[in-house]
């Protein structure tokens, strides 16, 4: 019978290379009988690039149309702050339409967060890149980032005033959200803990790296605990002389590197020449422009801020709010002031209930200075825009092609368990900081809490649909302070 030569074949080709298993192709036909002399073939090298117990994961084909759908509905409905962003990309791009490998995804927040501005803007950037290259990357952050920054923008040449006293309907649904945002980072957590934190050591970075996050969050805490978790399993396995471990080089989750190395380290250089140039003409010349002094303010913090939006606000509050302050330490905002404090907070509660980065909040202050100051709106917006988010944008792209080359290297290849680990340490952190702080600032804190509950069973065990998830969230927050919930 022509079936029983099938468990030879098998054992063979288990045995063999990639090119073998298509000889023996080539010489069966669909019954097994033998339809080409045999032939001797050499043996190949074992494949490294991919652990032989763990399946191949299959990775979906993406082009520009899909990186817009996907994008032009994240960019309205993508609420929470970068932590719930990070966890809504995790949710629907990777666990759900499987456009790259959870270990690819662990490694462009890692990379995000290594280096100053937004975390959240930079990955989504990184996406669009590596599936297909710059225009890519530009369709898919430009995407994320506009519907926030033009509704911030037209809310600061129409409503700043009317905003300085918001009303409360705006406060349930920020809680709302909020309640949403901290399902998603949980679920987020939770799945790529599983996953990247297996075994005692990276179970213990994962941890120790929640901790020191949550009791020292400073600026550079984050990238220090990232590189320290990649050094400790380096040492780790240098101490144990444990084999080389496998990584996916040739992983088919990633397309493209964006730019050239060359290009990438020109990037690099605008981007740190243009900050030097800054500050310098702003220092010398006696009456700089307004408009010079408006970029240079927006574009130092975003070439300085690690952490995130959280972290950027009262950089920015200091930058754009002048205040004198009596000996009693009483301080009003100055007559000439940019920005007065109750325009800063007012815009602050509404960017928080919209989606997007919070950096979209520079659109906001930029209008305001502008108009403030005599100049046409858009110049203040676009330069506060661009300002703040620029020198991220300039340092992903600046990166990403020798995260390409170095990811290879054996080092690297040592580091990225404790790299991976480190990482999902921080966004542990964010589900109990997200969750305290949501509780402090929502009127109903019991109701937020259960909100979150049911949000957490929507996106990670039913799997809902989770742009609708946060739409739900917002409008059963609008509907608690309706009803005077507790």
């Amino acid at each position: 019978m022509g079936d029983e030569r099938r468990p030879s074949v098998s054992m063979e080709a288990g045995d063999l290379g990639v090119g073998d298993k298509e000889g023996l192709s080539r010489r069966f036909n669909g019954s097994g009988q033998d339809i080409e002399a045999p032939v001797s073939v050499p043996s190949q090298p074992e494949e490294k690039d991919a652990p032989e117990a763990e399946p191949v994961e299959e990775i979906v084909d993406v082009g520009y149309k899909d990186i817009a759908k996907q994008f032009s509905l994240l960019g309205w409905t993508a609420f929470g702050g970068p932590s719930a962003h990070i966890a809504l990309f995790e949710k629907r791009l990777v666990e759900k339409l499987h456009w790259m490998s959870l270990d690819i995804y662990a490694e462009l927040f890692a990379l995000g967060q290594c280096m100053p501005g937004p975390t959240s803007t930079q990955v989504s950037f990184a996406i669009g890149t590596i599936k297909k290259g710059v225009k890519g990357g530009l369709l898919s952050g430009v995407l994320f980032q506009y519907p926030g920054a033009i509704i911030m923008c037209c809310i600061g040449v129409f409503a700043a005033k009317q905003l300085e006293n918001p009303r409360a309907a705006l406060d349930g649904m920020v809680a709302g959200v909020s309640a949403v945002g901290v399902a998603l980072v949980a679920s987020a957590a939770k799945s790529m803990a599983s996953k990247l934190c297996r075994g005692p050591l990276l179970a213990s970075l994962c941890t120790i790296a929640t901790i020191v996050a949550y009791y020292w969050p400073k600026a550079y805490t984050f990238p220090c605990l990232i590189i320290a978790g990649g050094l400790v399993t380096l040492l780790w396995d240098v101490w144990k002389k444990q084999p080389l471990p496998d990584i996916k080089v040739r992983d088919q989750s990633v397309r493209s590197h964006g730019v050239s190395m060359p290009f990438g380290g020109l990037l690099l250089i605008i981007w740190i020449t243009v900050l030097v140039v800054s500050i310098v003409l702003v220092s010398v010349l006696n009456n700089a422009p307004e408009l010079l002094r408006l970029w240079e303010v927006f574009y130092r913090i975003g070439s300085i801020i690690f952490g995130g939006g959280q972290v950027v606000l009262p950089m920015l509050y200091e930058g754009v709010v002048q205040r004198t302050c009596d000996t009693n330490g009483v301080c009003v905002d100055r007559a000439n002031t940019w920005v007065t404090s109750k325009q800063f907070y007012a815009g602050l509660g509404i960017v928080q209930a919209l989606p997007g980065p919070l950096f979209n909040f520079s659109t906001y202050l930029g209008t305001i200075m502008a108009l403030n100051g005599g100049f046409v709106f858009i110049s203040g917006a676009a330069l506060a825009w661009f300002g703040l988010f620029l020198p991220g944008i300039l340092l992903i792209f600046g990166i990403m092609p020798f995260w390409g080359h170095f990811r290879r290297w054996s080092i690297y290849r040592r580091a990225l368990p404790g790299f991976n680990a480190a990482g999902v340490g921080l966004i542990v952190t964010s589900v109990f900081s997200l969750t305290f702080g949501a509780l402090e600032q929502t009127a109903f804190p019991k109701t937020s809490l259960c909100l979150g509950i049911l949000a957490f069973t929507a996106v990670d065990q039913l799997k809902w649909f989770e742009p609708l998830v946060v739409i739900l969230g917002g409008i059963l927050g609008i509907c608690a302070w309706a009803v005077s919930m507790d």
